[in-house]
């Protein structure tokens, strides 16, 4: 009878994630008619990018083709030479606050952030160079991704972190960026070394994170830093200031 029960919540189970493919398939083919026939370039653009703009919309087909017909207007003024160089954000990698280097135990690439490098760019255009630095950093993310792979695991150590690192304008901007111009892109954030003086900053920037990127946000205890991390990330691939064998390597070394 256990047994019986058990193949027949299996089969349903089955069967639903089944009837989910095929709507998701069936909206996709929808969403892909609307944006093509709005802008023509979108021909040009795998069912993989489009997914992601759609799942990031809960299905809703006008709401992702809208969010998505935004996101090529975007790419097609900010990214006119279709990436960015490192000598337009020379700024923000002398602070050396970005690295790069493994994947977690899904094939994830690894990013690590440390906070209490960040300083605000008080340079001329500075809050656009961060923006630019921050498409700079998701765009290596995405080159570093094996096969079937869309998503990358970051790391933010913000240990240190004071009001001389308080950045709303920036932190905003870099959440813009990977909420509107990235979907479905982060796997999970874990955040360590939390002083509470972050949580002033902490309080204004998480009302503007939507509930899908929320989800994939973990504060982590620090008693149990190496512990957690092991979970999702094997030693191999860790870097050694958490308890791993990786040696960090910065954004534009890697």
């Amino acid at each position: 009878m256990e047994n019986s029960k058990y193949n027949g919540e299996v089969e349903e189970k089955g069967h639903r994630m089944k009837n989910s493919n095929e709507k998701e398939q069936n909206e996709l083919g929808h969403m892909r008619t609307i944006v093509e026939s709005q802008d023509p370039t979108s021909k040009e653009v795998d069912d993989k990018t489009l997914r992601r703009f759609l799942r990031a919309r809960d299905l809703n087909v006008e709401k992702a083709s809208a969010m998505f017909l935004k996101y090529l207007k975007w790419r097609r003024t900010f990214i006119p030479n279709g990436s960015i160089s490192e000598s337009e954000i020379p700024n923000e990698l002398a602070q050396k606050k970005v690295f790069l280097q493994g994947h977690d135990k899904e094939g994830r690439p690894v990013e690590v952030v440390f906070g209490a490098k960040h300083f605000p760019n008080k340079a001329k255009g500075g809050p656009e160079e961060f923006k630019r630095f921050v498409v700079y950093v998701l765009e290596k993310l995405c080159s570093r991704m094996p096969g079937d792979q869309e998503k990358f695991t970051a790391i933010a150590d913000v240990q240190g972190w004071g009001y001389s690192n308080c950045d709303i304008r920036a932190y905003l901007g870099q959440l813009s960026i990977l909420q509107d111009c990235y979907p479905e892109r982060l796997g999970k954030l874990y955040l360590v070394h939390v002083p509470v003086i972050f949580m002033t900053a902490w309080k204004i920037i998480s009302p503007f994170i939507d509930s899908n990127t929320r989800n994939k946000i973990v504060f982590v205890d620090d008693k149990k830093l190496t512990s957690t991390l092991l979970e999702a990330i094997d030693e191999s691939q860790l870097p050694e200031i958490y308890g791993g064998k990786l040696q960090l390597v910065p954004i534009q070394d890697s």
